[in-house]
């Protein structure tokens, strides 16, 4: 009598769409993972913070310099309570936050007033805890003229036969031996000679670096405009790299324009 022969069905093997559904999921959560904690990129979209930055710039932000909070992670997740691993950013840093009253743009300043200090503009000099801050008159700073800027007639001139920007520029060194640049476009009684703020505790006083060009911290928040004093919890990294900037000539159907448009002289400047 023949024996009847059994065959046992094999492990069944997990179907294409879940090997790849699966392999989407690890990569969305090592995404935020990364850009929540580690480096996050960022664009520049306005011409407050010229000379430093221009608008077509893309740099990366290190998330882990001042602690985190819920605005650390994409679409400021409510995950992290408060804020952890917290320090106060350096007078000078340039750093990234969600800007008041509504939390929800991305601003880009410069730190100029820690938590009680005292911060007032006298005819376009900054004065920081009493004292004014050193203002020195260096060379102009001149910007060509592309899609990505334009500027007032007054400030418009001709270099090698091309159209530029050329503004007054000066150089300001804080306290603690940070300098950078920042450009002055005349008087404007609002901006240029204000009172005297004092920094809340947990709150930072921002600027930008145009300061005739900058709804910052000398002005009350509103949404979309100026921000007043930008709380700790809000500040979402430290400006580290340029990875990419771009005039603003390129055109998504030509290629080719991708890299005559590109400033590669910017590409890797750091901060």
């Amino acid at each position: 009598m023949a024996k009847s022969s059994s065959t046992t069905p094999g492990k069944p093997k997990r179907s294409e769409w879940r090997e790849t559904l699966g392999f989407l999921v690890k990569l969305a959560l090592v995404v935020f993972i990364f850009r929540s904690f580690v480096l996050s990129p960022f664009s520049i979209p306005s011409e407050s913070m010229l000379p430093r930055l221009l608008i077509g710039d893309y740099l990366f932000i290190s998330k882990w310099n001042y602690g985190y909070s819920r605005h650390s992670l994409p679409l400021s997740l409510p995950l992290i309570p408060g804020r952890v691993f917290g320090s106060t950013p350096a007078r000078g840093d340039v750093v990234v936050f969600k800007a008041p009253p509504g939390n929800k743009a991305d601003y880009i300043k410069r730190v100029i007033g820690q938590p009680g200090d005292t911060i007032q503009m006298l005819r376009g000099r900054l004065i920081l805890n009493g004292k004014p801050v050193p203002k020195q008159r260096v060379a102009d700073f001149i910007v060509p003229i592309t899609p990505n800027y334009g500027c007032e007639g007054q400030f418009q001139d001709e270099v090698g036969g091309k159209p530029v920007c050329r503004y007054p520029q000066f150089r300001e060194t804080l306290p603690n031996g940070k300098s950078y640049n920042v450009l002055d476009r005349g008087y404007f009684p609002q901006a240029d000679d204000t009172g005297v703020y004092t920094v809340p505790a947990g709150h930072l006083f921002m600027m930008g670096d145009n300061r005739d060009a900058s709804a910052d911290s000398r002005f009350p928040a509103v949404e979309g405009e100026a921000i007043g004093m930008v709380p700790l919890e809000n500040v979402e990294g430290k400006a580290l790299v340029g990875f990419w900037s771009t005039d603003g000539n390129a055109r998504w159907l030509l290629p080719w324009t991708w890299f005559t448009a590109a400033r590669w002289n910017r590409i890797g400047m750091g901060f």
